[in-house]
């Protein structure tokens, strides 16, 4: 087989997003649109992959070479329309010589197996251009494909050039191409702007090709999402859902249990094990990372973490965190970035973590707040417990040993050191370093005011309950 290049379109302005995002930017499945386009691209190990820009230039030529860092950057001029971008694209590859796949930066679901079948047709055949076509029953605002009675490919028509009888074809032009790169360059010499859009069409450059001799296939695509294209946050969430019902079939085929597929979402990047559960309501997005047995759920969302094997996380928040094999954490737990629970560790309900390490048997179990901290192995924080960790300036850490027990409502003055062993009382305020198997507490004596209501409150409903129970009480 010749060998292949890959021009991606990206120069639009995307106007119907109606947003300050460039349209091939926005979000699909923890990807933006035109990463989906790329990753595909280079499915197909192509020589080169060229993306040519030119609305928000600097922001578009960066998100690309983040994602793809061998790709080559074209920059559309001024000239509208397709077919110059294409044009320009071709000048950044100009000694290539072979089939050239021309994809567009907002067509996300377009596959490489479906682009590896157009390529291995159009040279089987050979044709000078096969494009990729799809039937619709809405086919508004496409390019149609016209056909001669025996169903050979005439010419694509655009919306806004076509009369009502080619209006009324529900075969459209899906702007996917496989160009002969020799055709392709002749062609695009000799197109112009003589049409509604005053545009250099790129489809202009198939009636060149065809008016010179050349084969042209319009091959229908057995899915007609491989084409679906963004224009609108309509369509957007069209395909967002579409995608996540494939990723999600796909995991479910891999032995994930997914209990309501309605209301789960997974980027294209998680990961997941076998015997994995997702309970309704979980958000898995970024490198998240799921072990076997785990439970995820409900209403979860996990950010670029790791959980281990048969771990239980529910009702929780978590971002670049780690959580260890059998953990629990949850419910209405929020781990924030750096945060490590270990093997069977415990973080339970309305706690926050961040930038804090939990050992292995550790227990956080409830109501509170722990930063910038180290807690050792099988201790347990008791509840109402804060590290204040920042002095108005700087954060400083807090070390919790092993084996530490702490009483509840306790706060830990930070930098400040929890020895192994050591034991704080109820209530405890700890300012300073607590050696190994010491008793820390900070309480003042507790003193009682007999009669204290009855002669501030008089009247009141408590001072009658007082002055009742007063009544009915054993003489001392």
């Amino acid at each position: 087989m010749a060998q292949v290049a890959v021009i991606v379109l990206a120069a639009g302005a995307g106007t119907r997003m109606k947003s300050r995002t460039p349209k091939p930017l926005h979000p699909l499945a923890g990807k933006p649109l035109i990463a989906h386009v790329l990753r595909t691209a280079g499915e197909l190990h192509p020589t080169s992959i060229v993306t040519v820009v030119r609305h928000e230039r600097d922001r578009m030529a960066e998100a690309v070479l983040e994602f793809a860092p061998h790709v080559l950057i074209a920059d559309q001029d001024d000239v509208p329309g397709t077919g110059r971008a294409v044009e320009q694209g071709l000048d950044a590859i100009a000694d290539f010589d072979g089939h050239v796949v021309v994809l567009s930066g907002d067509v996300p679901l377009i596959d490489a197996e479906t682009l590896q079948g157009l390529i291995e047709r159009h040279e089987r055949e050979g044709n000078q251009l096969t494009l990729l076509s799809a039937r619709l029953g809405d086919p508004t605002g496409l390019g149609r494909i016209v056909r001669d009675q025996a169903g050979a490919f005439v010419r694509i028509v655009e919306q806004k050039d076509a009369s009502d009888t080619e209006r009324a074809i529900d075969e459209v032009n899906g702007g996917i191409y496989v160009f002969d790169a020799s055709a392709l360059r002749r062609a695009l010499q000799t197109i112009d702007r003589d049409n509604a859009q005053g545009e250099m069409y790129l489809t202009d450059a198939a009636v060149r090709i065809q008016a010179s001799g050349g084969r042209i296939q319009a091959v229908p695509a057995a899915d007609a999402w491989a084409i679906w294209g963004i224009n609108d946050r309509i369509q957007l969430a069209a395909a967002a859902h579409e995608l996540n019902d494939r990723i999600i079939r796909r995991w479910q085929r891999e032995g994930v249990t997914v209990a309501d597929p309605a209301s789960t979402w997974i980027d294209v990047d998680v990961t997941l094990a076998e015997d994995v559960t997702l309970l309704p309501g979980t958000q898995l997005h970024g490198a998240t990372a799921i072990a076997a047995g785990a439970t995820i759920g409900p209403d979860t969302t996990l950010v670029d973490t790791e959980v281990g094997e048969d771990a239980v996380v529910k009702r929780t928040d978590a971002t670049l965190s780690v959580i260890g094999a059998r953990a629990s954490v949850g419910p209405w737990a929020y781990l924030r970035p750096n945060s490590v629970v270990g093997d069977d560790g415990k973080v339970g309900t309305f706690v926050e973590t961040k930038n804090t390490q939990i050992g292995a048997g550790s227990k956080i179990p409830h109501l509170s707040y722990i930063g910038d901290t180290v807690v050792g192995e099988h201790s347990n924080v008791g509840a109402g417990t804060i590290t204040a960790n920042y002095d108005g300036v700087a954060k400083h850490r807090t070390t919790v040993g092993s084996h530490v027990r702490t009483g509840s409502h306790n706060v830990f003055v930070a930098p400040v050191t929890i020895g192994d062993g050591a034991y704080t009382g109820a209530g405890t305020v700890v300012r300073k370093d607590v050696e190994p198997g010491a008793l820390a507490i900070s309480v003042a004596p507790q003193r009682n005011m007999t009669g204290w209501v009855e002669a501030n409150r008089p009247g009141t409903a408590a001072a009658d309950a007082a002055a009742a129970a007063s009544t009915h009480a054993p003489e001392a």
